[in-house]
C-alpha cells in the first residue's frame, strides 16, 4: 500500500517472498537524504537498489573516470553528440548544487556509500543513460532533435537561476524530464522514453534481481516521479522480465532515407560536374572550385567558431570538399583528429571539464569541450556547405 507520510512518498510491496520498499525521493533535498540513511540504518534491508545506470554508477564512485576517456576513440566511435548532452545535463546539475548548496543525487549517493560500507549490494536498476538519450531522439521528428540539443545547451550555459517551478519539478520528478522538458514543444514526446519506458525498465530490473538473486527485504531509492508507475508495473506483474529488458534496452532502427540522402547529393554532384566539363573544360572547373571553396569556407568558418588551431582551421578548408564527397567519414572526424594532435588534452582538462562546461567561456577553454565543438561546428559547416554548393552547381548548369 502506499504511503503519503508528512515525509517523502513511500510505497511497501510483497512480491512472492521479497518485500520491497519504494522511496520516493526529491533530488534536490536534503530531506530524502537523510530519510535514505535513516532507513538503511534500522538494519532491516539486505539489498539497496538505485536509480542509477552503470555509467552514472561509475561516475560517482569513480569522479576521475573523465580523466581516462579516450576522446578521439568518442569522435570514432560517432559518441560525441552523446558526450555533449551527457556534459550538459552535468552543468544542468552543477548550477543547481552551487545554487542551493546541496549535491543533486545526494540520496543516491548516501544509499550508495551506505551499502558499500555496510556489504549490501547495489542494485543498478535504471536503464542506460546513453540508451534514454537516443530512445528520446529517436522519438522526436528529425526537425526538432537540433532544437531541443540547441535548447538545452543554451540553458546550462545560462547565468539565469533555476526557477522555483524547475526545482519543483525536480522535487516531484526526474532530472532528466524536467532539464528536457522545457525544450520540447510536446511534453508527451519525452514522456514515454524520460519516464514511463523508465518505469517499466527499473520494475523488471527488480524483478529480475529477485528471481535471480531472492533478496528478502529490497529499499529502492527513486526519484518521486518514478514511485507510481514503478509500484503499477511491479503491481501489474511480468511474464518475462529479461524480455522486457531487452526490448527496452534496444534502439529504433533508424530510417534508411537520411542515409541515402548523402550519397544522392554526392551522386548528382558528381553527375553535375560531368555535365559541366561535357559542356566546356571551364564550366567544369568552374562547378569544381564552387564546390571547394563553399563547403571549405563554411567548415573552416565552423572551426573558427569553435576557436580551434589555425591549421585546424585549414585543415577544415582542404578536408570537407573531400569528406562530402565520401559520406563514411565527414569533416569533423578529420578536424578533431588534428585538433586532438595539435593541442592535446591534459589531465587538468578533464579534471575541470564537469566545471568548465558550466559556462560559456569554460567550453571553448577546456580542450576536451573544445574538441567537441570543433568536431560538431566543423561538420555543421560541411554539412551546409554542401548543400548550398549543391544548389549553386545546379544554378549554374539550369541558367
Amino acid at each position: 500500500m502506499t504511503e503519503n507520510s508528512d515525509r517523502e512518498p513511500r510505497a511497501d510491496l510483497l512480491i512472492g517472498d521479497s518485500r520491497i520498499t519504494l522511496l520516493g525521493t526529491a533530488h534536490v533535498s536534503r530531506a530524502s537524504a537523510e530519510q535514505v540513511r535513516e532507513l538503511l540504518e534500522s538494519g532491516v534491508y539486505d539489498a539497496v537498489a538505485v536509480e542509477l545506470c552503470p555509467s552514472r554508477y561509475s561516475a560517482l564512485i569513480d569522479p576521475d573516470a573523465l580523466a581516462r576517456m579516450d576522446l578521439f576513440r568518442v569522435i570514432r566511435e560517432g559518441k560525441t553528440g552523446m558526450v555533449a548532452a551527457s556534459l550538459a545535463l552535468g552543468a544542468y546539475q552543477q548550477r543547481l548544487a552551487e545554487q542551493f548548496d546541496i549535491e543533486p543525487g545526494a540520496e543516491q549517493k548516501a544509499a550508495v556509500e551506505y551499502a558499500r560500507a555496510n556489504h549490501r549490494p547495489v542494485l543498478l536498476i535504471d536503464r542506460e543513460i546513453g540508451v534514454t538519450l537516443k530512445r528520446v531522439i529517436r522519438n522526436v521528428p528529425w526537425w526538432r532533435r537540433f532544437g531541443i540539443f540547441a535548447g538545452l545547451l543554451a540553458s546550462v550555459l545560462s547565468k539565469e537561476e533555476v526557477s522555483e517551478a524547475e526545482i519543483e519539478g525536480l522535487k516531484e520528478g526526474d532530472m532528466l524530464e524536467t532539464t528536457f522538458a522545457e525544450f520540447a514543444e510536446e511534453r508527451q514526446d519525452l514522456y514515454r522514453p524520460l519516464i514511463d519506458e523508465r518505469d517499466r525498465y527499473m520494475a523488471a530490473r527488480l524483478l529480475q534481481e529477485i528471481r535471480q538473486a531472492g533478496h528478502e527485504n529490497i529499499l529502492v531509492v527513486i526519484g518521486a516521479g518514478h514511485l507510481k508507475g514503478i509500484e503499477g508495473y511491479l503491481r501489474q506483474g511480468m511474464d518475462d522480465p529479461d524480455a522486457a529488458i531487452r526490448e527496452l534496452e534496444a534502439l529504433p532502427p533508424p530510417s534508411r532515407w537520411p542515409k541515402l540522402i548523402p550519397w544522392l547529393i554526392v551522386a548528382l554532384v558528381l553527375v553535375g560536374f560531368g555535365i559541366g566539363f561535357a559542356r566546356s573544360p571551364a564550366l567544369g572547373w568552374q562547378l569544381v572550385w564552387d564546390w571547394v571553396l563553399i563547403n571549405g569556407v563554411l567548415s573552416a568558418a565552423g572551426a573558427l567558431l569553435a576557436a580551434a588551431h589555425p591549421l585546424t582551421i585549414v585543415t577544415a578548408f582542404v578536408a570537407a570538399p573531400i569528406t562530402s564527397l565520401n559520406p563514411t567519414i565527414g569533416a569533423g572526424m578529420v578536424t578533431a583528429a588534428v585538433e586532438i594532435w595539435l593541442r592535446r588534452p591534459r589531465v587538468g582538462d578533464f579534471s575541470r571539464l564537469r566545471h568548465d562546461t558550466t559556462t560559456l567561456r569554460g567550453w571553448w577553454r577546456n580542450r576536451v569541450s573544445r574538441t567537441l565543438l570543433v568536431f560538431l561546428f566543423s561538420t555543421l559547416g560541411s554539412a551546409a556547405g554542401t548543400y548550398l554548393a549543391g544548389f549553386r552547381i545546379f544554378d549554374r548548369l539550369t541558367g
